[in-house]
């Protein structure tokens, strides 16, 4: 079992999946840091994956330099390949990437998905599934920079037509093109549904 760690204040947090690259656009690049910055500015806690290389790198060090909290969670094993941040609010690191995932989870109040590969679809839509078990409430965003998850998106519908996703889940992935459309919209979804700081349910995922 994880120990779970009490957060620092508490402020809501925003868990920010990413990808270990910089990605073949510099527009991806730009709209890590853009998010980073405004979490930071817009004073939320950034938790994110812990790591200093890629898109990673780019939104916490941009969140630490507007002033912000960061919370970074590594795996022991992917320490040497994704390099640990030495600068953060916190860093902890675990065993696996199941207790990345779930301490993760567990301190955050909404998630975001840049763009990135396989480790963050994985985590990304782990925690969809998730809310689709209602196991949280928090909103589930992907910011879809210069439309990079249009593919994804046609699948979903693809499953929705198929019968392996059923409408009603199909809204609980939201999409947005832009950094302030990604904070209007996790700032509304706080609104309609004020979720605690930290869910007591989230817990039964770390044992």
């Amino acid at each position: 079992m994880i120990n779970m760690p009490e957060k620092l204040t508490d402020k809501k947090t925003i868990c920010v999946f990413c990808g270990s690259a910089d990605g073949a656009k510099p527009e991806y690049v730009a709209a890590a840091h853009e998010l980073g910055r405004t979490i930071a500015e817009r004073g939320y806690g950034l938790l994110y994956g812990g790591a200093t290389v890629g898109l990673m790198g780019v939104v916490a060090d941009a969140a630490l330099a507007a002033g912000g909290e960061v919370v970074g969670v590594i795996p022991d094993i992917i320490m040497d390949r994704e390099i640990g941040h030495k600068g953060l609010t916190e860093l902890h690191v675990v065993r696996t990437m199941h207790e990345r995932k779930a301490l993760l989870a567990a301190r955050a109040n909404a998630f975001v998905a840049l763009p990135g590969g396989y480790g963050t679809m994985d985590e990304f839509i782990e925690i969809v599934t998730w809310a689709q078990l209602r196991i949280h409430l928090n909103p589930c965003i992907l910011l879809s920079v210069e439309g990079y998850y249009q593919p994804l998106l046609k699948f979903f519908d693809s499953a929705v037509d198929q019968g392996f996703i059923k409408p009603e889940n199909r809204g609980l992935v939201q999409v947005v093109e832009d950094v302030s459309g990604t904070l209007a919209l996790i700032e509304r979804a706080w609104r309609r549904v004020e979720t605690p700081a930290h869910d007591a349910r989230m817990d039964q995922l770390v044992k």
